[in-house]
């Protein structure tokens, strides 16, 4: 049961890191197809698509996150991953622009190292 537990724990660690890199991925290449290039700005930069990956984002980082004091009691990822965390949801209210890309930026970029070194 024990092992069954960690298994699902590095697998939702793995998501977020994941999730984490397609989102930064997603704000940087959408920036740059839709400025220097003009494609696909709507379906791209589409507020919905922010809305529902932060959503997800939120909570595969508060579940897997939360696993990881759980399973070794270090607070460090936690209080980490609790900034980026705090970040993408602050994103979700700024509106939809550049303020919206940098907290999600940087949000993600956390999140990530909090689920890097949840996994060590």
């Amino acid at each position: 049961m024990r092992q069954t537990l960690l298994s699902i724990r590095n697998r939702m660690d793995g998501f977020g890191v994941l999730l984490s890199g397609l989102c930064a991925v997603h704000c940087v290449l959408g920036v740059v197809l839709v400025g220097v290039l003009g494609l696909g700005g709507q379906a791209l930069l589409s507020p919905e698509i922010h809305r529902y990956g932060l959503a997800l984002a939120l909570v595969v980082g508060i579940v897997s996150l939360g696993f990881g004091v759980l399973r070794h009691g270090r607070i460090e990822p936690m209080i980490l991953g609790g900034l980026g965390l705090s970040l993408m949801a602050a994103a979700l209210f700024v509106g939809h622009g550049l303020p919206e890309a940098v907290l999600t930026i940087i949000g993600v970029a956390l999140v990530a190292f909090a689920h890097i070194r949840n996994l060590h």
